[in-house]
């Protein structure tokens, strides 16, 4: 059973998957976005490749725990994801993810242009990794 997780962005789409059983997430790409069909057609193709039966969307809400217009349109994109592959889709809190796929990046010495092109993957990454962690209770 594995899931997909998507750090959704105005201009790019992170994309992770998990392993067969669900225990760890692995980055896979960055969608540049083009438009909205468009991306649910290239999230369709990830979905059939990887034979994904849950998807995960982050959303980003403020530190304060409210839904700003960013995490409305993570919402909204989860709701058509769910209209269009008939999977269950997953909000999950993403809250300073970017910053620690950042961090994580910066403390491997990846350069600042490396970075910038595999920080939304590494985000998919931590947001797929955390709700697996939760759903096991770890």
């Amino acid at each position: 059973m594995r899931l997909l997780g998507l750090d959704i962005g105005d201009k790019t789409i992170g994309v992770a998957v998990s392993d067969e059983l669900g225990w760890t997430a692995q980055g896979i790409e960055v969608i540049r976005r083009k438009s909205e069909k468009e991306d649910l057609l290239h999230l369709q193709q990830i979905i059939d490749s990887y034979h994904v039966s849950q998807i995960v969307v982050g959303l980003p809400k403020n530190m304060n725990g409210t839904i700003g217009p960013r995490g409305e349109l993570c919402m909204q994109f989860a709701d058509k994801l769910k209209e269009t592959t008939s999977l269950p889709v997953h909000l999950w809190d993403e809250r300073l993810t970017t910053m620690a796929a950042e961090r994580t990046l910066i403390s491997a010495d990846v350069s600042r242009k490396k970075r910038k092109q595999v920080i939304d993957k590494m985000a998919a990454v931590l947001i797929l990794q955390s709700y697996l962690n939760a759903r096991r209770g770890n």
